[in-house]
């Protein structure tokens, strides 16, 4: 199956069986295939958004994938990732990046304590066919007041899910502050991104946990 089938497969996901079974078959490839044919661009600009906002650890890599963020982040930061898919879990252990690695799924209750983190990022997760804006709650309940977070959104993902209504409501009802919202291009290299997505959009997004 070549990047494109599964773009649009990892698109179109349904189930949590759906997630584990695509990226079990994709994992061990999917830097080099996927992440680094199209110049990905959203775990970096996610790392560097955390960084400018002063953000430090620990940090909760939420849907940590292969370790893109964390591998972006200065080796001072204590990170914990967290994911669905244990084959990525896998390939992210092997950069000896991360101070835990824990399964478990983003849409149901954590296995932390209130107020153990004080950074979140998180890219890849929120988009097509993956987590939806009401993982929000759970994970803002793992961050400490004063907690930095950096999260990467595709564009169309936001609008049709109700992403930025669930942000400007969390910072109307004062659980998060600061909130910015930044339109970057998904991929740095149009030609070697998957057939009809060279011009996707992405948002990086930050606030502060109130």
């Amino acid at each position: 199956m070549s990047k494109d089938d599964k773009l649009k497969q990892a698109y179109a996901l349904e189930t949590k069986d759906d997630v584990r079974a695509l990226y079990r078959g994709w994992a061990t490839t999917y830097d080099t295939e996927f992440a680094e044919a199209g110049g990905f661009r959203l775990p970096g600009l996610v790392a560097t958004a955390f960084q400018r906002m002063g953000g430090t650890g620990p940090v909760l890599d939420a849907g940590c994938g292969t370790g893109l963020v964390a591998a972006s982040l200065p080796p001072g930061i204590e990170v914990d990732g967290i994911d669905l898919s244990p084959d990525m879990l896998a390939v992210a252990g092997q950069r000896d990046r991360y101070r835990a690695l824990i399964e478990a799924d983003l849409t149901s209750a954590l296995p932390f304590e209130d107020g153990t983190y004080r950074g979140l990022v998180s890219s890849g997760t929120f988009t097509h066919g993956h987590v939806g804006p009401e993982a929000l709650q759970e994970l803002l309940r793992c961050l400490t007041s004063g907690a930095i977070a950096a999260l990467s959104t595709n564009a169309t993902y936001m609008e049709k899910t109700g992403f930025r209504d669930s942000l400007v409501t969390l910072a109307a009802s004062g659980r998060i502050g600061d909130l910015e919202l930044s339109e970057e291009r998904i991929y740095a290299d149009p030609d070697g991104a998957p057939e009809g997505h060279g011009e996707d959009m992405g948002f990086i997004v930050t606030f502060r946990r109130l």
